[in-house]
């Protein structure tokens, strides 16, 4: 409940900061656009931005729009309409019906996983409320990888700490063909003498007296004292260790309760 209410809070704290309407994305290839010139209904058309980024219109023959926001591509066609007699004073209205040049992949441990339009700006927390939020299993952490001037770069961001912390700026303005990766929480283990032995999620700075009690508890042959925790460290060797109450677990850390002997 405590993990549900912060991602609300968050959700919230994002849409408040405002988002722009689709004009601002820039057109590309594959987008549909819907073009009507006030007063020239003969004009009207829908039509598909091609690979080379054009248009076909009406009297004008081929078009550049890729790369132009709405309102720069309706400024062109109204001014080449002007500018070849056609039309006195033109007003030349866009209307995208479908984005598909910039579009957004949500990935991993959400409830919709999929590619979304980059319908104006967006952010990580915007992009993961349209993919339905965070799964189950989803971690605290999600992870941003995009690609800029042929440079590919990955980046991880801690929205349980930026939403603690009240810290927006953490909430990464996206761009076209970015990748959201939301990865399964980490988890402990815990077996032996526990009413539930079995993996469960691990959360921050879980301690071993907390472990236990979300493994049910001791079975009435268990004990605390002997605990051990195996552990892996950097090198994959395995470590046994005296478990005492306060320890902090980690990833993938196995808890054993051993029976009592009294």
């Amino acid at each position: 409940m405590k993990r549900l209410m912060m991602w609300m809070t968050a959700l919230l704290l994002s849409l408040a900061a405002g988002v722009a309407g689709a004009a601002d994305s820039p057109l590309g290839p594959g987008d549909v656009l819907k073009i009507s010139v006030y007063g020239s209904p003969d004009l009207g058309l829908e039509t598909k931005v091609t690979e080379s980024g054009q248009i076909t219109f009406p009297l004008l023959g081929q078009v550049d729009v890729g790369g132009l926001s709405v309102a720069a591509a309706e400024k062109k066609i109204g001014g080449l309409l002007e500018g070849g007699g056609y039309i006195r004073k033109a007003q030349v209205n866009i209307l995208v019906t479908a984005l598909q040049s910039a579009q957004i992949s949500v990935l991993g441990q959400v409830n919709r996983p999929g590619r979304y339009p980059l319908d104006g700006k967006r952010s990580i927390m915007e992009m993961l409320a349209l993919a339905g939020g965070l799964g189950a299993e989803g971690g605290d952490s999600v992870t941003l990888i995009r690609k800029r001037n042929g440079a590919t770069t990955k980046e991880s961001v801690d929205i349980v700490e930026m939403v603690r912390n009240g810290d927006l700026n953490r909430d990464l303005e996206l761009g076209a063909n970015d990748v959201i990766y939301v990865e399964r929480a980490p988890r402990f283990y815990i077996y032996g003498e526990v009413q539930r032995p079995g993996a469960f999620r691990l959360e921050r700075a879980m301690t071993v007296l907390q472990a236990l009690s979300v493994g049910g508890g001791l079975t009435p042959r268990g004990t605390e004292r002997g605990m051990r925790i195996k552990r892996r460290d950097a090198s994959g060797k395995l470590q046994i260790i005296d478990a005492k109450h306060d320890d902090v677990l980690q990833m993938d850390d196995v808890v054993y309760v051993k029976e009592s002997w009294f």
